[in-house]
C-alpha cells in the first residue's frame, strides 16, 4: 500500500492496535510525509504524521466506501456477537450475578445494583449486619466494575484473620485471583514496589497502619487504585477527646487510602460507637469536605442515606418473602466447682492478684501492661480446664527457671546486674491488635508473654515466684489426676441430651417458628445432629478431643479447627463437618470464630467464655447466617462462685431477659456493649482483683445491669438502624420482577455457547461434547493460549480443559468431572472474543446481507448498530472526559425513510444467505435495493444517527441527568453548610486572637496567623470542591458512533 491510497472515508488497518480507523482527511507535507486525521471505532478523532517507511504496516481494508454489504453473513453474525458479548454489561443489568457462582438475595442485589453501582465515583459505607454476605456484595461490585472497564486495580484491606477468607471467596465464587501481601512478597518484588506489580491485592490492616515503609510504597505516584475496599472498617475510627481529635494510626491509614482511589468502599456491621461526632469523623474518610471539623452549632445527626446503607438481620427476606434468618436463643449452664477445684481456683487467683499489685507498683515501667496481660491469660486458662491451667503453670515455671539460670550465669562475672525481666512490651494498642490478629499469631504471642512477663525485680523475688508456681503446679496436677472436672461433667450431660443413643434415623428438624410466635422449643435430640464447641485454649482443645472421642466411642465423629492448622487442613476439616454424616462435633478455637461458615449446624456450646463479648457475637454468627434454616441454640458454661463467673452469669441472665423483650437483635449489639464506658475485660479483671470485697461486687453488679438494661440496649439497637434500609415484601416482589426481566434480557448461556463453539473452531481448536452441553478441550491452539493480554483480571488460559460448561447448573453434576464455567470474564472466552474481533472487526463496517424468514415481503431494510455514551466534565488522568454511562442501540430503516429503534440484537433472528439462494451481490443489484446502493454511505449513517439523536439519546441523557443531579445537589448543600460554618468559626477566631495579641495576651498553642491560614485553606477547599461538583453536573451526550450495519 502507498500513502496515496489514503483517501477520505477509506477504512485502514495498522493505525490502532486491534482496530480499524476511518480516514477523515489527509494533508501532504512534500511528497514523503502527510498528516492523517482519522476516526476510531469509539468515534474519537485523532491525528498523526505518516512517512513512507510506515507504508508496510498499513492496509486499506475498504477504499472510500465502507458499506458494500458483501461480507460473509455467518462470520458477520459471529463478529457482531463477539462485540455484543464484549459489552455484555450493557445488555445484562446484573451481569456479575450471571457470571459468578453465587445466588444473591434481594438485599445483596439492591446493595450492588441500586445503592453502589450507579454512584460515580463511589464513596460508600455498607453497614449491613454480620452474616448478611458483605463479601459477596463486594465481589459482585468488583466483577461489575471490571465488566464495565471501570476497574483494573483493586486493593482490599481487612483484619489479618480474614485475608485468606477474602482470597478464597473471591477466587471460588468470582474467579478473581487476588494476591495477599506478605513480608516475603514485599522483599521479593522485582520493581521494589509490590503494589505496582499486583493489580488485585489484599493487605492486612495492621500491616499497613503500623509500617511506614509499606505506606510509602502505597503512596508512590503510579500506585493509584480504581477501588479500595476496607472490611471491618470501624477499626479505622478516631475520637473527639477534650475538644481535640485523637487520631489513631488506623484512621491516618484510612485518610491515606481515601486519597489513593476513585471508588472507596467501607464495610462494617458496627459503624456507630454511640457518639455522633465520632461517627461523623468516620464518615469524613468518605467525604472530608462534607464532614470537616467539629459541629459549630451543637451535636446533631446528619442525613447520610446517600453515603451509607444499613440492613438489619431481622428485616432481611428471601425471594419468597419469608424471613432470611431463623430465631436464636442462648442458655446459661451454671456448674459448681468441686472442693479440689475450688481450692486450686482460690490459690491461683490469689497469685494473679498479688502479681497484679506488684506490677502496679512498677511505676513508670512499660512492663506493667505486659504483666497484666500475662496474668489475664493465666486467669482465663484457669477457668478453661484443669489441663489448660496445669500446662500453663508448668510452662511458665520452666521458662522462669531458665531465665533464673541465665541470670545467675550472667551475674557471676558482671559488674552491673542483668535485668530480671525479658520478653516483649505491650501497650493498649498492641493488646487490641492481638485481639484482631490471626489465632496462630495470638497463641504464639500469648505463650511468649505468659512465659516471660514477670514483676520480679530481683533474683530473690524471681526465686520466690518460681517456688509459688511449683506449689500451684503440684495442686493443678493433683486436680488433673483426680479426674474431678465438673465443667467436663456438665458438657458430657449436655452431649447426652443432644445425641441420644436412640436410633431416630435421619436428622430431626424443629418446627419452624415465626418471629415472636410463642416460646422457642428446645432442640429435639438426635444422633445425627451437628454441634460446634468453642474453647479459647489449645490445651483444652486437646483434652476435650480425648474426652469427647472416648464418650462418643468413635474418634472419627469429631473434627478440629485451630490456629496452628494450615489453610488446606482447616478447609478439609470444615468440609468434613459440613458434608460427612459420620462427623457430629466440630471442636474449635476462635480460628473458626471468624470467616468460617458453619450453618450446617444449629447447635453450639461455649465451653470457654471470651472476655471480649464481640467474640460471642462472632461465634454465634458462624451458625446463624445465610443458609441456616433451623432455630439456633447456644449453651454458655459458667462456673458459679468464681469472681469472673459471677460477673458473666449476671451478664448472660440480663441478656436473656432483654432477648425475651427485644428479640434476637440483642445478640447483634454484643460487640458494642460498654459498662460505664469500660469494656467487659476491665470488669472481669476488677472482679478477679477485688471480687472478695462486697462493695466491689455490688458495684460490678450495678454496672452490668445498667450496661444491658432495656433502655440502653434499645438505644444500641436504634443506632444499628441508623440510615437503615427496610426490605418489605412489596420491595422483594419488585426485585424479583426486575431479576426476571434481567434474566430475559441477559446474554443467555446458549448464545455464549454457540458463539464460543463456532469461534473456537474457526481459531483452529476442537471441542468434543462428553455429556449433554458439557465439553472437553484436549488442546487449546497456540494463538488462543498466547493471548495473555487478559482484559480485566482473571486466570491464565490453560493448554487443555477436562470439561467446560456454560451454565452454573452444569459445573459439577454428581459423579462427573468438575467443569470450568465459561462466561463473560473467563480468560478462554476473552481470548476467543479478542482474536475474533482483531481478525474480522472490519466486517462490521463492510456489512452483509441477512434473511428475515418472518417477513414475507420483498422490500429490504437496513439495520445499524450504534454505541452511545454520556460524559461529564471531569477529567481522567489521560486528559479525556469521564464517561458515566454507555448504551448499545439498534436502528432500522426502510425504503420509505421510516426509522425505528429495536431492542436487543435483532440480527440473531436473521440467518445468512443459504446455498442455492442468490449471492449478496445479486441481491444488492436488484431494483428493490437501489435506494441502499445509490445512497452515499454517509447519508445512510447520518440518517441512523439522526434517528438515535432525536429519539433515543434524549431518554438516555434524561435518565442519567435526573439521577446524578439529585446526588450532586445533596452533596453540594452538605459541603457548603459544613465548610462555611467552619470558615466563619476560624474567621471569628482570627479576630479574637488578634485582639488578644494586641492586648499582650498571645496564646502559646494558636496565634491569629495560624487561625487565618486555617480559614484560607478551608475557603480554598470549598472553592475546589464546588468546582469539582460543577464539572460533575456538566453532563453531555457524545454523538452516537455507528459500529456496524447489514441489509435485511
Amino acid at each position: 500500500m502507498r500513502l496515496e491510497d489514503l483517501q477520505p472515508d477509506a477504512t485502514i488497518r495498522g493505525i490502532l492496535p486491534d482496530a480499524l480507523v476511518t480516514v477523515v482527511s489527509v494533508t501532504w507535507h512534500g511528497s514523503d510525509a502527510m498528516t492523517l486525521v482519522h476516526r476510531g471505532p469509539d468515534g474519537r478523532v485523532a491525528d498523526e504524521i505518516l512517512y513512507r517507511h510506515d507504508e508496510p504496516r498499513l492496509e486499506v481494508v475498504q477504499a472510500g466506501r465502507p458499506w458494500s454489504f458483501d461480507g460473509d453473513g455467518a462470520l458477520f453474525r459471529l463478529v457482531a456477537e463477539a462485540h455484543r458479548i464484549r459489552l455484555a454489561h450493557i445488555f445484562d443489568p446484573v451481569l456479575a450475578v450471571h457470571t459468578s457462582l453465587v445466588e444473591p438475595l434481594p438485599h445483596q442485589i439492591t446493595a450492588v445494583y441500586e445503592a453502589m453501582l450507579p454512584r460515580q465515583p463511589l464513596r460508600f459505607l455498607l453497614a449491613d449486619d454480620p452474616g448478611a454476605g458483605k463479601t459477596i456484595m463486594a465481589g459482585l461490585l468488583i466483577k461489575e466494575l471490571i465488566a464495565r472497564g471501570d476497574l483494573k486495580r483493586c486493593l482490599i484491606v481487612c483484619p489479618g484473620s480474614l485475608a485468606e477468607q477474602w482470597q478464597d471467596e473471591l477466587h471460588r465464587r468470582f474467579h478473581l485471583p487476588f494476591e495477599i501481601l506478605t513480608n516475603d512478597k514485599l522483599e521479593a518484588a522485582r520493581t521494589g514496589n509490590w503494589f505496582l506489580e499486583n493489580d488485585l491485592a489484599i493487605a492486612r490492616l495492621d500491616k499497613l497502619s503500623r509500617n511506614e515503609d509499606v505506606q510509602q510504597k502505597l503512596s508512590a505516584p503510579d500506585c493509584r487504585y480504581d477501588l479500595i475496599v476496607c472490611d471491618e472498617a470501624h477499626k479505622l475510627s478516631a475520637t473527639f477527646f477534650g475538644g481535640e481529635v485523637k487520631y489513631t494510626k488506623r484512621y491516618r491509614l484510612g485518610q491515606l487510602l481515601s486519597g489513593l482511589t476513585r471508588h472507596f468502599l467501607l464495610m462494617t456491621a458496627t459503624p456507630h460507637n454511640g457518639k455522633e461526632e465520632d461517627f461523623q469523623l468516620f464518615l469524613a474518610l468518605l467525604d472530608g469536605d462534607r464532614f470537616e471539623g467539629r459541629f459549630r452549632d451543637g451535636v446533631h445527626q446528619v442525613e447520610v442515606s446517600d453515603l451509607m446503607r444499613r440492613m438489619v438481620k431481622e428485616n432481611l427476606l428471601k425471594f419468597n418473602g419469608r424471613p432470611l434468618f431463623p430465631e436464636r436463643i442462648a442458655y446459661t449452664v451454671p456448674y459448681r466447682l468441686s472442693d479440689a477445684e475450688a481450692r486450686l481456683y482460690k490459690e491461683v487467683t490469689e497469685y494473679v492478684r498479688e502479681e497484679f499489685n506488684r506490677a502496679e507498683a512498677l511505676q513508670n515501667d512499660k512492663r506493667a501492661g505486659t504483666i497484666g496481660f500475662a496474668l489475664t491469660i493465666l486467669q482465663r486458662r484457669l477457668a478453661s480446664s484443669p489441663e489448660a491451667i496445669y500446662q500453663s503453670l508448668r510452662r511458665r515455671r520452666e521458662r522462669l527457671e531458665k531465665r533464673l539460670r541465665e541470670l545467675e550465669l550472667l551475674q557471676r562475672g558482671a559488674a552491673v546486674p542483668a535485668p530480671v525481666a525479658a520478653g516483649p512490651v505491650l501497650d493498649d494498642d498492641d493488646v487490641e491488635d492481638l485481639e484482631e490478629a490471626p489465632e496462630n499469631e495470638v497463641e504464639a504471642a500469648e505463650e511468649e508473654i505468659l512465659d516471660q512477663a514477670t514483676a520480679a525485680a530481683t533474683v530473690a523475688e524471681l526465686k520466690a515466684e518460681i517456688a509459688t508456681l511449683g506449689r500451684l503446679e503440684a495442686l493443678a496436677a493433683e486436680v488433673r489426676r483426680s479426674g474431678q472436672d465438673t465443667k467436663w461433667r456438665e458438657l458430657s450431660h449436655l452431649l447426652g441430651e443432644i445425641f441420644t443413643p436412640v436410633g431416630l434415623g435421619g436428622r430431626v428438624a424443629e418446627p419452624t417458628v415465626p418471629y415472636g410466635a410463642g416460646a422457642i422449643p428446645k432442640p429435639v435430640p438426635s444422633p445425627r445432629q451437628k454441634l460446634v464447641i468453642f474453647t479459647e485454649h489449645r490445651d483444652t482443645l486437646s483434652y476435650l478431643e480425648r474426652q469427647i472421642g472416648s464418650l462418643l466411642g468413635r474418634p472419627q465423629s469429631l473434627v478440629l479447627i485451630h490456629g496452628g492448622m494450615g489453610r488446606e487442613e482447616r478447609r478439609k476439616a470444615q468440609e468434613s463437618f459440613l458434608h460427612d454424616p459420620e462427623v457430629q462435633v466440630l471442636l474449635a478455637t476462635d480460628a473458626a470464630g471468624e470467616g468460617i461458615n458453619l450453618q450446617r449446624a444449629h447447635l453450639m456450646v461455649n465451653y470457654d467464655l471470651p472476655w471480649n463479648p464481640n467474640r460471642l457475637e462472632q461465634r454465634f454468627g458462624r451458625i446463624h447466617r445465610i443458609g441456616q434454616t433451623e432455630v439456633c441454640h447456644l449453651w454458655n458454661l459458667v462456673a458459679e462462685e468464681t469472681r469472673e463467673g459471677d460477673v458473666y452469669r449476671r451478664l448472660l441472665e440480663k441478656l436473656e431477659e432483654a432477648r425475651q423483650a427485644l428479640g434476637g437483635q440483642v445478640f447483634d449489639v454484643l460487640g458494642k456493649l460498654q459498662f460505664d464506658g469500660r469494656p467487659l475485660r476491665d470488669l472481669l479483671i476488677e472482679a478477679v482483683r477485688y471480687g472478695d470485697q462486697p462493695e466491689v461486687r455490688d458495684r460490678l453488679t450495678r454496672t452490668i445491669e445498667h450496661g444491658v438494661d432495656r433502655p440502653h440496649l434499645e438505644g444500641l439497637i436504634e443506632e444499628r438502624a441508623l440510615a437503615h434500609d427496610a426490605m418489605d415484601s412489596s420491595r422483594v416482589a419488585r426485585i424479583r420482577e426486575e431479576m426476571e426481566r434481567a434474566e430475559a434480557r441477559r446474554l443467555q448461556p446458549y448464545y455464549i455457547e454457540s458463539f464460543f463453539l463456532e469461534a473456537f473452531q474457526r481459531l483452529g481448536g476442537t471441542v468434543r461434547q462428553r455429556e449433554p452441553r458439557r465439553y472437553e478441550i484436549k488442546n487449546v491452539p497456540a494463538p488462543v493460549r498466547n493471548r495473555d493480554r487478559q482484559i480485566g483480571a482473571g486466570d491464565p488460559v490453560l493448554s487443555r480443559y477436562e470439561r467446560i460448561a456454560f451454565e452454573k447448573e452444569l459445573i459439577a453434576p454428581p459423579g462427573q468431572p468438575l467443569a470450568a464455567f465459561v462466561c463473560p470474564g473467563h480468560p478462554l472466552l476473552d481470548a476467543a472474543l479478542d482474536l475474533t474481533l482483531e481478525r474480522h472487526r472490519d466486517l462490521l463496517k463492510r456489512g452483509t446481507v441477512l434473511v428475515d424468514e418472518r417477513d414475507p415481503g420483498t422490500i429490504p431494510r437496513v439495520l445499524f448498530t450504534l454505541e452511545h455514551a454520556i460524559q461529564d466534565a471531569s477529567l481522567l488522568p489521560s486528559g479525556e472526559r469521564r464517561t458515566i454511562s454507555r448504551r448499545l442501540l439498534y436502528v432500522e430503516m426502510d425504503a420509505e425513510g421510516r426509522t425505528r429503534h429495536l431492542q436487543y440484537a435483532p440480527y440473531l433472528d436473521y440467518r445468512p444467505l443459504a446455498e442455492g439462494e442468490p449471492a449478496a451481490a445479486d441481491v444488492l443489484a436488484r431494483p428493490e435495493c437501489a435506494w441502499i446502493m445509490h445512497a452515499s454511505s454517509q447519508s445512510i449513517e447520518q440518517k441512523a444517527q439522526g434517528h438515535a439523536i432525536a429519539n433515543v439519546v434524549p431518554e438516555h441523557i434524561a435518565e442519567v441527568r435526573g439521577r446524578r443531579l439529585a446526588w450532586i445537589e445533596k452533596t453540594r448543600a452538605a459541603v457548603k453548610d459544613r465548610l462555611t460554618k467552619d470558615i466563619t468559626y476560624w474567621d471569628h477566631r482570627t479576630e479574637q486572637l488578634k485582639l488578644q495579641e494586641q492586648a499582650g495576651r498571645a496564646g502559646a498553642r494558636l496565634n491569629s496567623q495560624e487561625a487565618r491560614r486555617r480559614a484560607d485553606d478551608l475557603q480554598a477547599r470549598l472553592q475546589r470542591r464546588l468546582a469539582e461538583l460543577d464539572r460533575e453536573a456538566q453532563i453531555s451526550a457524545l454523538p452516537p458512533v455507528v459500529l456496524g450495519g447489514l441489509v435485511v
